[in-house]
């Protein structure tokens, strides 16, 4: 694949050859089909967005087009599904439907549940917001809640979550002639 990165074809002999590794994604720009490319060589930061037509790839976007094909078929089919059981549970439920509906219920989570918090397992902000991974006493089960609730409602268990995490740095007292200083 043949590609000059901001260079006219003026002088063919300067001319960069780039090689494409991998088609990542396709999107229409005012009627022209454009493929996002991984170039071989180049890092992540390099891939560029290149219309159909200046390509000459075509067992990659092949390739590309398969597998998008089979994601959009599994996703038309996971739709299918779910318009299925929509209308099958919108009819008048028999003793078996609304036995299984009964767990499906939502189920209380986190302080809701009314148990004793025992001890924060772990963090995360992947939401967006600070949640902590709670572990509650008398059970197996934890579940994330809002880091600013339990502030409120678990404070010292949420400094304990803390303390156990802090790392102190002290001068570093091995070097030659180095001594640590008395307490006095």
């Amino acid at each position: 694949m043949n590609k000059s990165k901001d260079s006219p074809n003026t002088e063919p002999e300067t001319e960069e050859e780039f090689s494409v590794e991998k088609v990542l994604d396709r999107r229409v720009v005012k009627g022209k089909v454009e493929y996002f490319l991984k170039w071989k060589g180049y890092s992540n930061d390099e891939n560029t967005w290149e219309p159909e037509e200046n390509l000459d790839c075509p067992d990659l976007i092949a390739q590309f087009e398969e597998q998008r094909k089979k994601k959009e078929a599994a996703a038309a089919g996971k739709r299918h599904e779910d318009k299925e059981k929509k209308r099958k549970s919108s009819s008048t439920p028999t003793p078996t439907q609304a036995k299984k509906k009964a767990p499906e219920e939502k189920k209380a989570e986190g302080f809701d549940r009314n148990l004793d918090p025992e001890r924060i397992i772990g963090a995360t902000d992947s939401s967006g917001e600070l949640m902590f991974l709670m572990k509650w006493k008398g059970t197996d089960d934890a579940d994330l809640v809002p880091a600013r609730e339990a502030n409120v409602r678990c404070p010292q268990i949420v400094i304990k979550f803390y303390e156990e995490r802090l790392t102190w740095h002290s001068p570093a007292h091995d070097e030659e002639g180095a001594t640590k200083p008395d307490p006095e």
